[in-house]
């Protein structure tokens, strides 16, 4: 009987889906995954479920749309009810462990009233063990740190983003100013070290890790070499109208949140191309470490009976429309990389799909590899299919996110009520559609317009794609309405699976 598989999850935070250079990105250089996606298969039209980290995350560990775990935005607890890929894996016999963090708003009424996790949205996800728990604050990295003689903010939680003095690249230095930390044992460094030392200890007892790293996630802040690995000058230009206000003209939804100063882009564009060239550098800083760790697994000979996953939570608008950070309707935010490595004889090397998926899938895909039941929850379906090389002749046609944007000053500038500030997006080969609760739809033509410029819902020569647009996304919502106990019905006997 073959030994039970081992699981390798990794995350890396807000991480756009074109910035692969195996899918020929003119910049981003990711040589290690790029051979990851050689030994696998690489998802080309991979989709987060909704943004920010916490909804995302939600829909990643739960197999569930936002409309069903309702775990809308950052605070906004989970639902303990749900089962989720750890709590699975452990009823199997395996001992979930965290790397890092899972941005779990936990269910208050199942915690003691002084939880810590009552009082963050960075609680870890029940049935998760964490060996290394980093998140905002970083201190178990900030103690390593001065353990081995290095100076650390007095704010653990400026490590992030602390930096040498002096001038930064808009202002006339020769690059953009690193990290005070060297490459090898900043924060990506200190977690794939302990993950490896964890895995040299398992020995021939299966594992299921998760490796959550917050990079390339703000703040844009690179060790060296990596500040420098990209030219400012020379990184891809931006999507975005002429100005801002352009730009605004689109929705009303937009013109908001460009109002809003934490989502709108700088109007200096040599410290935006500054804040490209090292979101492009950390990535490549991932990169490395992935590296580090895939050549770990070879060497231990754990890489014959492990399945590597590698997504992200969501993407970056990274100055497109004017817009920095994730959130809203725009591919930006949510096209987001997918690299699944099955080692079992048979499994496909080197392939590409092509066909939507989505984080929704991660679970299915992840539980089915172990043996585990699947949740009837579960809005995704594994990916098990493409691993194998014979893709289903059913599998969806398009992808679909969810954006909750509740907020006192949207709900005041848009004249909504808090249950209004949502919209719900179907993005499909040729045309997306935007659906808001109480306000007009978006259409888009993404053959003709890839960057999302022209709005064509008021089109009347585009009304047939609008409305099949609408009709698209209600019978997704009817299909995948909570159905934990649509299977079961009382009878006589008792209760019965139908």
């Amino acid at each position: 009987m073959p030994a039970p598989l081992n699981v390798l999850f990794i995350t890396a935070d807000q991480w756009r889906g074109d910035c692969l250079s195996a899918l020929g990105h003119p910049v981003v250089k990711t040589p290690n995954l790029d051979r990851l996606a050689g030994r696998g298969v690489l998802f080309s039209r991979h989709y987060a479920n909704a943004a920010p980290c916490g909804p995302s995350r939600a829909s990643l560990h739960t197999g569930l749309y936002l409309h069903n775990h309702r775990s809308g935005t950052n605070g906004t607890p989970l639902d303990a009810r749900h089962a989720n890929w750890a709590l699975a894996a452990g009823e199997l016999g395996y001992d979930p462990v965290l790397f890092g963090y899972t941005d779990t708003s936990r269910d208050p009424r199942g915690e003691p009233d002084d939880s810590p996790w009552l009082r963050t949205y960075e609680g870890p996800l029940p049935g998760i063990r964490p060996i290394v728990h980093l998140d905002g604050n970083p201190t178990p990295w900030t103690g390593w740190l001065r353990a081995k003689g290095y100076a650390t903010p007095a704010d653990a939680r400026d490590a992030y983003g602390w930096r040498t003095d002096g001038p930064d690249w808009e202002e006339g230095a020769p690059a953009p100013r690193p990290l005070a930390f060297p490459a090898e044992v900043d924060d990506v460094a200190f977690l794939t070290g302990a993950l490896i030392d964890y895995l040299s200890g398992v020995g021939d007892r299966p594992f299921v890790a998760h490796l959550s790293l917050l990079r390339p996630h703000p703040p844009f802040v690179a060790p060296e070499p990596y500040n420098a690995l990209y030219d400012p000058a020379a990184v891809p230009g931006f999507r975005r109208a002429a100005s801002a206000d352009d730009e605004a003209r689109q929705h009303p939804w937009l013109a908001w949140r460009l109002t809003q100063r934490q989502h709108r882009a700088t109007d200096n564009e040599p410290r935006l191309r500054r804040l490209k060239a090292v979101y492009f550098g950390l990535m490549s800083r991932v990169d490395a470490e992935i590296g580090r760790l895939m050549a770990f697994l070879d060497a231990s000979g754990l890489a014959e009976r492990t399945l590597v996953i590698f997504t992200s939570d969501h993407g970056e608008e990274l100055g497109d429309h004017w817009l920095i950070g994730k959130g809203g309707y725009f591919d930006g935010s949510y096209r987001i990389p997918l690299i699944v490595r099955d080692p079992r004889p048979g499994a496909a090397r080197g392939a590409r799909v092509d066909r939507f998926t989505e984080n929704v899938d991660i679970m299915p895909t992840l539980l089915e590899a172990i043996g585990a039941p699947v949740p009837r929850q579960c809005d995704g379906r594994s990916l098990a299919p493409f691993l194998a090389g014979a893709p289903p002749a059913d599998w969806r046609e398009a992808a679909h996110w969810e954006f909750d944007f509740r907020d006192p000053g949207a709900e005041a500038a848009l004249g909504l009520s808090a249950d209004e500030c949502v919209l719900n997006v179907v993005r499909g080969a040729r045309y997306k559609y935007v659906h808001f609760a109480a306000l007009a739809p978006l259409l888009f033509d993404l053959e003709c317009d890839p960057g999302e410029t022209t709005n064509l819902a008021d089109d009347p020569a585009f009304a047939p794609m609008a409305l099949a647009g609408a009709q698209r996304l209600l019978s997704w919502r009817q299909r995948h309405a909570d159905r934990t106990l649509t299977h079961i019905t009382l009878t006589d006997a008792g209760p019965v699976s139908r």
